[in-house]
């Protein structure tokens, strides 16, 4: 049986950084106040000319890198964003061109903060049914753009970055299972409900969120669907080495933790360096924790993600 296996990590993350106290020249609020209700202490900020694939590029490359594999040697290209380059083409096939590479599908993943995990199932699906052997998948947002500079209940919270990872086919097991859910039904509690028409903005163009309910139902379904997603795999919360969910907030973070009976020592939280990313968020923390040796060849590696939609879902990794 054909399995898939992350064999490389990359991440990448805008020049430009935004601390609390930048953020309380142009909002009221306050670093404290920030802090202690997210945990984020800075985000950083696409320059004016960065795209989508602009920050995807160079997250890409560096997973590439560290799979030694090389772009030509791709067969799939999946981009998650919320935040595309424009309506189209893909930003998928823009990072496939900038890649310099041609001929493999390239498409886009829309399902916001849990579009990474979408990307990853969907990737790992494509290797499974043999039609892939070499994917990459990136994680990509210039989420700042979609915000409302004076409603401090959403400015706070976002940043912008990119995560990539290559997987590759393998005999062995390494994306172990996988779980998406959404519940269309909750769409107006997150979204930005603003298009364009005739050329024109209609309706509002800006991230507008219910806090409270995202909460509860954010905790909630992260709980569901791990539960799920280790019964699939056959293992148990103890079996889990590194759980690293969505980087939004800090209390969802520990919420969800809690629930599974784990220490935020196994637990890998980076929102408090750059806020919430949304697709960006998980495979930039998943870099992190490649890269400084705190996952480990055996090791069981839970991600998940919730956002707008509203989409969860979970991916169930041995490293």
């Amino acid at each position: 049986m054909t399995y898939s296996r992350v064999v490389g990590t990359g991440a990448y993350l805008p020049e430009k950084v935004m601390t609390n106290d930048d953020l309380a020249k142009i909002v009221e609020t306050s670093d404290e106040w920030i802090a202690s209700r997210t945990g984020i202490r800075a985000r950083h900020i696409a320059a004016d000319d960065q795209k989508a694939s602009d920050l995807a590029l160079p997250a890409a490359q560096r997973a590439l890198e560290m799979a030694g594999v090389s772009a030509t040697d791709l067969d799939l290209v999946i981009v998650a964003t919320t935040t595309p380059d424009m309506a189209f083409p893909s930003t998928a096939c823009i990072l496939q061109a900038k890649l310099g590479t041609a001929g493999c599908p390239a498409f886009d993943v829309q399902a916001v903060c849990t579009g990474f995990v979408y990307a990853l199932a969907t990737a790992d699906m494509f290797i499974r049914a043999g039609q892939a052997r070499t994917a990459l998948v990136v994680g990509t947002e210039t989420f700042t753009r979609l915000l409302d500079w004076s409603d401090r209940g959403t400015c706070v919270l976002f940043g912008d970055g990119a995560g990539a990872v290559v997987l590759k086919a393998s005999d062995e097991p390494g994306i172990v299972a996988t779980r998406l859910h959404a519940d269309g039904s909750q769409a107006g509690i997150l979204c930005v409900a603003g298009g364009v028409a005739n050329g024109n903005v209609t309706g509002d163009p800006f991230v507008r969120m219910d806090g409270n309910t995202v909460f509860k139902l954010a905790v909630k379904a992260l709980a569901d669907v791990a539960d799920e997603v280790l019964e699939a795999g056959g293992l148990t919360h103890a079996d889990i080495d590194w759980f690293i969910p969505h980087q939004a907030n800090i209390r969802i973070i520990e919420s969800a933790a809690r629930k599974l009976g784990l220490p935020m020592e196994r637990v890998v939280a980076c929102v408090a360096r750059h806020g919430n990313t949304s697709a960006a968020s998980i495979p930039l923390a998943l870099d992190e924790a490649v890269r400084d040796g705190r996952i480990r060849p055996g090791h069981n590696v839970l991600l998940e993600g919730v956002g707008g939609g509203f989409t969860w879902g979970a991916a169930l990794l041995r490293w």
